[in-house]
């Protein structure tokens, strides 16, 4: 018999890779999202859902007959009304209706280095949202990202996006602060093997290369063939820049919580590397288009 897999937010980024993965490993996709009216580049090969947070026995009867949950789901940032205390209690929600449906295994993508004691909401909630999946007894497989690349990416296009327009780009601090990149289809790799893994696991999900954030800046603007000065500012000046420039755009470049995460070398991780793709190459092979067209954030997803 074919299983069905449900996966959080197909029409969405990270989602949408694995779900074209699923697809041809011939699993039946069912996926629950925010937007059920979004364009859906897989036709009829999925069936589409609600998320349902609301109405828990509406959720729960959405993932019956699912054998496996493929979890993305989470918020960047605050707005409109969403918080991070929301989307741990609708974290915990799915979690609990997935394990009355009958849901034999959950892959949860988290963050890389979250804590229940950090000053910061989304580590904060990430490592909540953990907890709540460990403590559920569902087994389990928690991917943590740092920082994931590719097409549609939000971070690295719009460096690029800033690189290309100004000729100066301001680097908040010293700069030397890291990070390390997976490429989205390793990712999406990662999430669909762990269907079939056996046993709970958490793992970080994390490419080849490390970055300091400088040198991706200069990394960026050499594949983009542009000539740029970088700036060292202190880091509550970076940041009224990019929130002045966040609302020229109506978007959010950067909040307050990732630039301290950052700076704080939350996108680092000493792991193994789990995924293959090298940012360098991608960016080598995909200098002409990355950075073309701003990403909104507000605009993907509200």
């Amino acid at each position: 018999m074919t299983e069905t897999i449900a996966i959080t937010g197909a029409l969405s980024y990270t989602g949408k890779y694995a779900t074209r993965l699923l697809l041809d490993r011939g699993y039946r996709v069912r996926t629950l999202t925010h937007h059920p009216g979004r364009t859906n580049p897989f036709g009829e090969q999925i069936e589409i859902l609600p998320y349902n947070f609301d109405r828990p026995a509406d959720l729960r009867r959405s993932l019956e007959g699912v054998t496996t949950l493929i979890n993305t789901y989470w918020i960047r940032f605050p707005h409109r009304g969403m918080t991070f205390e929301g989307a741990v209690r609708n974290s915990r929600t799915l979690i609990g209706c997935a394990r009355e449906a009958g849901i034999r295994r959950i892959v949860h993508v988290s963050i890389a280095n979250p804590s229940v004691d950090s000053p910061l909401a989304y580590y904060k909630g990430k490592a909540q949202v953990e907890q709540a999946l460990v403590d559920s007894g569902v087994p389990y497989a928690i991917l943590r990202p740092t920082v994931i690349f590719g097409a549609e990416d939000i971070l690295i296009n719009n460096i690029a996006w800033f690189v290309r327009r100004f000729p100066v780009f301001a680097i908040p601090g010293g700069g030397r602060y890291g990070i390390r990149p997976i490429y989205v289809e390793d990712m999406a790799s990662l999430l669909v093997d762990s269907v079939t893994q056996a046993g709970n696991s958490i793992r970080d999900a994390v490419g080849p290369e490390t970055f300091t954030f400088e040198d991706l800046v200069r990394l960026i603007a050499q594949c983009t063939g542009r000539s740029i000065r970088l700036l060292h500012l202190p880091a509550a000046i970076s940041y009224m820049a990019t929130l002045t420039t966040g609302w020229a755009l109506g978007d959010v470049v950067l909040t307050w919580e990732e630039y301290k995460g950052v700076m704080s070398g939350l996108l680092e991780s000493g792991a193994a590397a789990t995924g293959n793709i090298k940012l360098s190459e991608w960016l080598a092979n995909n200098a002409d288009q990355v950075g073309r067209n701003y990403a909104s954030e507000v605009a993907r997803h509200f």
